[in-house]
């Protein structure tokens, strides 16, 4: 008798043990099916006329990939450290993404982004105020320039 109540508590526990391990496998596939977000700094011009910044999703796809965007170029330029811009508005919509070396953004209220290595940021104030770039560090920093076409500003989620 007591073999038996032995042996059904054993087969109790190992079966909870294979429910426990299913469980989170299940859980582990699904996590690892959805895409990470790609994340950008979106630079825009408020209802007040100033820059603010915010962080924002790209809209990806099951596989990770955004929808195509159209843009009239690319242009690559490298930047030294140095002192801050006065406040400057964009020229145009435009990603700018860091290849290498830092900079700092600063927006309304003091704001500041750090900018690194793979940041990309959405230029969106092409009006107002605008912003100050300060590009620090011992390093140049080299960015990758991609004017967008004309196109609505929700490009994000």
């Amino acid at each position: 008798m007591r073999s038996t109540r032995n042996q059904l508590a054993l087969v109790v526990c190992v079966v909870a043990l294979l429910l426990t391990w299913r469980a989170n496998t299940d859980r582990d596939v699904v996590a690892a099916q959805a895409p990470k977000p790609i994340i950008a700094t979106r630079i825009y011009t408020g209802t007040d006329g100033l820059s603010h910044a915010e962080e924002t999703a790209m809209t990806l796809t099951a596989g990770g990939v955004s929808d195509m965007m159209k843009a009239t170029g690319a242009q690559f330029s490298r930047r030294p450290p140095g002192p801050a811009s006065d406040w400057h508005v964009g020229p145009r919509r435009q990603f700018v993404i860091t290849l290498s070396g830092h900079a700092e953004l600063e927006v309304s209220g003091g704001r500041k982004v750090t900018v690194g290595p793979g940041h990309i940021t959405l230029i969106e104030d092409t009006t107002g105020k605008g912003h100050i770039t300060k590009n620090v560090g011992p390093d140049d920093r080299i960015v990758v320039t991609i004017p967008l076409e004309d196109q609505p500003a929700a490009v994000h989620k």
